[in-house]
Formats: structure tokens, C-alpha cells, sequence
């Protein structure tokens, strides 16, 4: 089968997270994806650590897409550029603002040449606005978006993410907003200008801390592990000293937490009687459940909770994230085979379709792999350049040398 996206063809020219995964979400889905690189190559594939030689960040980012080299700099290959660009039904860039207009491609140039194109421009804090022309990265996002200053215990300091909740978010809402373009372009025929910005990202993420602020004058802070609406909810140590998340504080919940815990006065206890006096009291009641479980292994914590119907969870290591029987029945852990770095295993697609499935066809590339290709597929010029060595062969051979 293919793809609910093969024909489509998508041009990235982003580097770093948010632009080239938003280019894998597509690719995943069927698109053709030629990723344009600088002569050097993208910043990232010298990335620690290393698979072979090369870099994991980069082969985690990049799958499902073939490569080419152009000199930004060169008028010569900013007019390549153009030319692919007029070929494109998706063109994804996450340069600073301003930068793609030096190069003579600024959106109104490209709808002029392209009137199909759906352009999508990923940065920091969007093409207009005071903060247009500063850098931003992830960290910056969730510090300036207000997700830091949520996250974290209590008691310390503002906290990252784990991960790049920014740049991934982004690179969804990009992917989200090229696939409505498309979708309008049936309608229309014409291409439209998307926009996706780290700063904004962030901040469609901060639930009612906005609101909060705004109208009630009060400050959504951290709370560590706990839940901001329900008590008992928060992380406990196991007796082998693995953790686990367990979540038993609606009025739902609770009950079968009580059972499980073989403590049936506590609902009877007035502190714990309501969904908000539980939270007022969710210190003490916590203390209970922690005591509780730190008398057990993690596993039986677990299947003990499971059993009651309470959701609850090891906090998985990356090994367990290996060896987890759902992860590998559903197909999220997958083995790619690359041509320099080997067979590795990596996640898999993270949205299923019945009828045109998403699917990994290609390893990530390796810097100009597909030149030729793109250049005969995208813009007709492989055989042509052939005919000139042919002939060139020829005169040679003609004249003796």
C-alpha cells in the first residue's frame, strides 16, 4: 500500500528538530522528501553520540527522506533552489526571519513562481512582531512560554523538560496546519503561507495558567509529581526501589484505591471524603499510599492496582521502553537498516491509518545521496547532463584525445 500522502512532493530545507520532524511526519505518511542540505551538511549529524560515524540525533530525525547539497550563499544554486521549489507542493523552513528573503525567496516570490506551493516557516517567535529577528531554541521556548517556570518541585528551582517539548509540539502543529493548507488547496488550487512558532507552541500548552492569571489574579506554580486537581495522585517508591506513578484520587478512583490498599476507613475519614477535601489533605494521604507501596515491589504494585482498575505505572528506564510487549506488538519499535551506520532500532510511527498506512521506506541519507536522482526526477536534468557527456565522450574520441 502506499501512503495517504504519496505524489506529494516536500522540499525541506530546515535543520535542528521542529522542521525536519515536521518533513518525517510527512514522509512517514507517503510524501517524497528531499532534504536540502548546506555543502558541509546539517550541524546535527556531528551530533553525540555516534552510530559508526554517524550521529543518532540525526538519524532519529531524518528518516524516510533522500538528500542533496546546495551552497545557500551561491546565486548559482539559490536559482537550483528556486527551480525545486517550483516543482514542490511543500516547501519547510526554519531559517531566522528575514534570511529567506536575502536569498530571493520570500513567500510572495515563491507564490509568484509556485502558485501551488504551501510554504511552511518554522522559527522562535514568528516572521513579524519585536522579537521576529532573535534566536530561540527549545530551552528558550519553554522558559519564556511559561512551561518552565511549571515544572519542577515545589520547593525548587524552575526545570527542562525532558525532552524538546517545544520543538516537537511546533513540528505538530506545522505538520497539522500543512495538511489543512492541503486540504484548502483542493478546494482552491492555491498554496498558502503556515506558520508555526516555538514561542506560541509552548504557550497553547499552559492549560489555564493564562486565564488564571488574567482574570482571577493567581499563579499556577509547581507541583512536582502531584496533580493539580486530585489527591491521591504522585509518584511512590517500590521496596526494590523502582518507582511507580499511581493515580487514584477522583471520586471514581478512590474507592478502588481504598480497596486495594486493604484500608477501608479511609472512606469513612472526613479529610478524604471529596475530590477537594482529599487535595487539601493530600499530604496525609499520600504518606499512606507511599508507606503502602514501599512494602511492595514494584511489579506487585502494579498488577495489585491493575487488578482494581486504578491507572498506575513503573516509571519505565529506557530499557524497559525496549523490552515493553506493547510497544513491540503495536509496532513502535522498529529496526532500520542504514547504509553506514548498520541495523539500529528506533521508534516507529506514532499514528496509525486502516486503509493507507503510514510506513518507514528509507533509511535516513546520507549527505548528497540522491543528487542524481532528484536532479532526473524533480528537475529532468540527470538525462540531459548524461547527453552532454555522451557527447563530449564522442568529440573526444573524435579528435584523438
Amino acid at each position: 500500500m502506499t501512503g495517504c500522502l504519496h505524489g506529494l512532493k516536500v522540499l525541506d530545507i530546515s535543520r535542528f528538530i521542529a522542521g525536519p520532524t515536521c518533513a518525517m511526519h510527512l514522509g512517514d505518511l507517503g510524501a517524497d522528501v528531499v532534504k536540502v542540505e548546506r555543502k558541509a551538511g546539517e550541524e546535527t549529524r556531528a551530533n553525540l553520540p555516534q552510530l559508526g560515524d554517524q550521529s543518532l540525533y540525526f538519524l532519529t530525525l531524518n528518516r524516510n527522506k533522500r538528500d542533496i547539497t546546495l551552497d545557500f550563499r551561491n546565486p548559482a544554486d539559490q536559482e537550483t533552489l528556486r527551480r525545486l521549489i517550483a516543482k514542490a507542493d511543500v516547501l519547510i523552513e526554519n531559517f531566522r526571519a528575514g534570511t529567506m528573503e536575502k536569498m530571493g525567496c520570500g513567500w510572495e516570490t515563491l507564490h509568484a513562481l509556485n502558485p501551488r506551493l504551501i510554504m511552511v516557516r518554522i522559527s522562535g517567535f514568528g516572521q513579524d512582531g519585536p522579537l521576529s529577528a532573535r534566536p530561540c531554541f527549545d530551552a528558550i521556548a519553554q522558559a519564556m512560554g511559561g512551561v518552565m517556570s511549571l515544572t519542577g518541585q515545589s520547593d525548587g528551582p524552575p526545570t527542562l523538560a525532558g525532552v524538546y517539548v517545544a520543538d516537537f509540539a511546533t513540528a505538530l502543529f506545522a505538520t497539522v496546519g500543512t495538511l489543512a493548507a492541503l486540504n484548502k488547496r483542493h478546494e482552491t488550487g492555491e498554496g498558502q503561507l503556515v506558520e508555526a512558532t516555538l514561542l506560541e507552541s509552548v504557550i497553547s500548552m499552559l492549560m489555564t495558567a493564562i486565564p488564571q492569571q488574567a482574570q482571577l489574579g493567581t499563579s499556577m506554580g509547581r507541583m512536582g509529581n502531584t496533580d493539580r486537581y486530585v489527591a491521591p495522585v504522585n509518584c511512590f517508591q517500590a521496596s526494590d526501589g523502582s518507582w511507580v506513578y499511581v493515580q487514584g484520587g477522583t471520586d471514581a478512583l478512590f474507592p478502588r484505591l481504598a480497596e486495594t490498599l486493604e484500608m477501608p476507613e479511609l472512606l469513612e475519614d472526613p479529610r478524604f471524603s471529596t475530590v477537594y477535601l482529599r487535595l487539601d489533605n493530600a499530604d496525609v494521604l499520600e504518606g499512606i499510599v507511599a508507606a503502602w507501596v514501599k512494602e511492595r515491589t514494584a511489579e506487585t504494585v502494579v498488577e495489585l492496582m491493575d487488578k482494581a482498575g486504578v491507572p498506575c505505572a513503573k516509571v519505565a528506564t529506557m530499557a524497559d521502553i525496549i523490552a515493553n510487549p506493547q510497544l513491540r506488538a503495536r509496532g513502535q519499535l522498529v529496526e532500520i537498516d542504514h547504509p553506514s551506520a548498520g541495523k539500529y532500532l528506533t521508534n516507529g510511527v506514532p499514528v496509525r491509518l486502516s486503509d493507507t498506512p503510514a510506513s518507514i521506506r528509507r533509511p535516513p541519507p546520507l549527505l548528497d545521496e540522491h543528487r542524481a536522482e532528484i536532479l532526473r526526477e524533480w528537475l529532468k536534468e540527470e538525462s540531459q547532463l548524461a547527453v552532454r557527456g555522451e557527447h563530449c565522450q564522442t568529440k573526444r574520441a573524435g579528435s584523438g584525445g
